[in-house]
């Protein structure tokens, strides 16, 4: 017999396609804001999400504090009231999907603060509504995901994932200042943790940027993939500054 499709996946799918979804990003940091840009840039209304009162200001009036940011892109969307910034996350109950772009800092032990991830989860799950995707982007290590983020959805808002909401883990793959590559031509690696989370969260993916978005079979291995590129990319570094 076959599987009956889930109704909130084919009705966020049409909402992405038909650019009726609304995004939300939390953290407007050298992540997300750009990635919010682009989201706008690609035709959806964006709310962003940050506990800094200054950045919610600046963006607000279309002034940019992130190198990558061109000027005139962000005072465009802001003025034509695409691109909205709080520090309430009330608004989250608007949102069709979220990602959370908050940083992931080394704490006294060399081990991740996972303390920002924490908190924006728990702020969704507040308020996070039957339909929608939720997609962590922080660097993180293989588990967080599906050990720390889901646990906290579903206990906090009741909903279950995979079958009310989606979640997945798609790493953000910045490299700031470099002229050639930014959030739209860089390709994406996205992992769900059930099969329509990774089909809606690519789907996205692939409505926002041109760079090619890679489907991967779970968050684990998104996951993995971010900590390989950095590795790949500090060795580089070291040979590059070794004598």
């Amino acid at each position: 017999m076959k599987k009956s499709e889930n109704p909130y996946k084919k009705q966020l799918l049409t909402k992405i396609k038909n650019k009726t979804a609304i995004l939300g990003v939390i953290g407007l940091g050298y992540v997300g804001l750009p990635l919010a840009v682009e989201k706008v840039k690609a035709g959806y209304k964006t709310i962003g999400f940050d506990m800094q009162e200054k950045k919610v200001r600046w963006v607000n009036e279309g002034r940019k504090y992130i190198g990558d940011i061109i000027d005139s892109d962000l005072k465009e969307v802001v003025d034509k009231g695409l691109l909205h910034a709080t520090t309430d996350y009330s608004f989250v109950k608007d949102v069709d999907t979220i990602c959370i772009c908050v940083p992931t800092p080394l704490d006294i032990h060399q081990q991740p603060d996972l303390s920002y991830v924490k908190n924006s989860t728990e702020n969704i799950a507040k308020y996070l509504h039957p339909g929608m995707l939720v997609v962590l982007e922080s660097t993180t290590y293989p588990g967080t995901t599906e050990e720390i983020v889901k646990p906290l959805l579903e206990k906090n808002s009741g909903l279950k994932c995979g079958k009310d909401f989606f979640l997945a883990f798609s790493p953000e793959r910045i490299d700031p200042g470099n002229p050639w590559y930014k959030v739209r031509n860089t390709p994406k690696v996205v992992g769900g943790v059930t099969r329509d989370c990774t089909k809606v969260a690519a789907y996205l993916y692939s409505n926002i940027i041109q760079g090619k978005v890679y489907p991967v079979s779970s968050p684990k291995v998104a996951e993995m993939e971010k900590i390989y590129e950095n590795v790949f990319r500090y060795t580089n570094i070291a040979l590059a500054n070794g004598n």
